[in-house]
């Protein structure tokens, strides 16, 4: 018998039985379609959290103070006051392979203009600060080293900013007044949206470093130091030689505990790729199940369809039909439902992946590398599950099967 007669009679077969038919492949449409759904939503977390790390810049190294401890009551993280403006321009004078180094302190302040105020976090930064954040200016311009000498009172604003002070207004040339004090707006920056935890990254306001320091914070310390590493291979040698050369600075003898913190972003983002990668193979794995029920469904449809079609077998087999005729007849049509079964998986798990995206405003990432798994896998499950009902009709007796009511 040939190949295209034994599918043409399993899509007539299965054509037959309509409704039963379609049953048998909703196991498999189900758990196509959940692969693909789940392992998108997976695939969207693993995203978000990328880009969000990403955001703060590549090959990043973030420098941290440690936490104060006074009398045996440790604070909190970031609580000592150790790291200097100096220690900034040390590390990007003295070590090597280094980019950008920008230097931050921050605060929440209430933004007034007009008749509008809006309460934001201000930060206080350097020049460099734009080219480690990939930073973009819509309008106007960043801060500059002249600001940061003269200690001027200018700001770049984020959108979310802008329009609630603004409207659709230009910001730039206007004045502000952040905690009562008077500011030139020099600059907007082009919107870059939420982070993967839900905060809006165009809420802000970057003020000169020097100027946040002496006429807002009053304080000589810096929050914290970003470094921009030239190159990914080169940063765990670069994160040691800042750790030996602030202990220097500090005078932190051997075996004492540090008064900061490094923290490695690259190998952060790695940790996460493993971490989310095992949430997307651990959803991937749950809804396969339903593949497996699915195949379960296949075999018991393709038992039912030998034992009333079994007079029909024993007529072929008497007019000379063999063993392997009959086997692929009815293997051919278990595969049949599970590719049929599998495309339209495909097309519901697309759907329904969609469907999650603008429901929850959330990020669903849909590659071929599921959808391709996932449809062999349907199809593998139908030759799988309909080789012991195939097997069973190509060894019954014709003499048998034709006395068989």
């Amino acid at each position: 018998m040939l190949f295209s007669e034994s599918f043409q009679m399993a899509l007539t077969s299965l054509y037959a039985n309509k409704m039963r038919s379609l049953l048998t492949m909703l196991g498999i449409i189900i758990g196509v379609a959940a692969v693909i759904a789940l392992v998108s939503v997976g695939m969207g977390v693993r995203s978000n959290v990328t880009n969000s790390i990403a955001s703060l810049g590549s090959n990043m190294l973030i420098i941290s103070p440690g936490s104060s401890n006074r009398g045996g009551v440790r604070g909190a993280a970031g609580s000592m006051q150790t790291l200097k403006y100096d220690d900034a321009k040390a590390i990007k004078d003295k070590i090597k392979n280094i980019d950008y180094v920008s230097p931050s302190v921050s605060s929440s302040y209430q933004i007034v203009y007009g008749n509008n105020n809006w309460k934001t976090s201000v930060q206080g930064v350097t020049a460099e600060f734009m080219s480690i954040r990939s930073l973009t200016i819509g309008y106007g311009s960043f801060i500059t080293a002249d600001d940061m000498n003269k200690r001027n009172r200018v700001a770049v604003i984020g959108t979310t900013v802008a329009s609630n002070l603004f409207a659709k207004e230009n910001p730039v040339g206007k004045n502000i007044r952040i905690n009562n004090q008077p500011f030139k707006v020099i600059g907007l920056l082009e919107s870059k949206g939420q982070s993967s935890v839900g905060q809006d990254q165009d809420d802000v306001i970057y003020i000169p470093l020097t100027t946040a320091q002496e006429r807002m914070l009053g304080i000589t310390y810096v929050q914290s130091i970003n470094v921009q590493v030239s190159s990914q291979e080169k940063m765990e040698q670069v994160q040691a030689e800042i750790e030996n050369l602030l202990r220097s600075r500090h005078h932190i003898l051997a075996g004492k505990d540090d008064d900061f913190n490094v923290r490695n972003l690259t190998s952060l983002m790695e940790t996460v790729n493993q971490s989310t990668s095992m949430l997307t193979l651990l959803l991937g794995a749950i809804a396969g199940i339903s593949l497996i029920v699915g195949g379960i469904g296949i075999m018991n449809i393709m038992m039912v369809s030998v034992t009333e079609r079994t007079r029909e077998i024993g007529i072929r087999k008497a007019l000379g039909a063999t063993f392997m005729n009959i086997m692929t007849q009815f293997l051919i049509e278990s595969m049949v439902i599970g590719i049929i079964g599998g495309i339209i998986g495909i097309i519901v798990g697309c759907g329904v992946s969609q469907i999650i995206a603008k429901v929850g405003n959330f990020t669903t990432v849909i590659t071929i590398t599921p959808i391709i798994i996932s449809f062999i896998f349907s199809v593998g499950i139908g030759l799988f599950f309909g080789i012991y009902p195939a097997r069973k009709a190509a060894k019954l007796d014709p003499i048998e099967a034709l006395r068989y009511e």
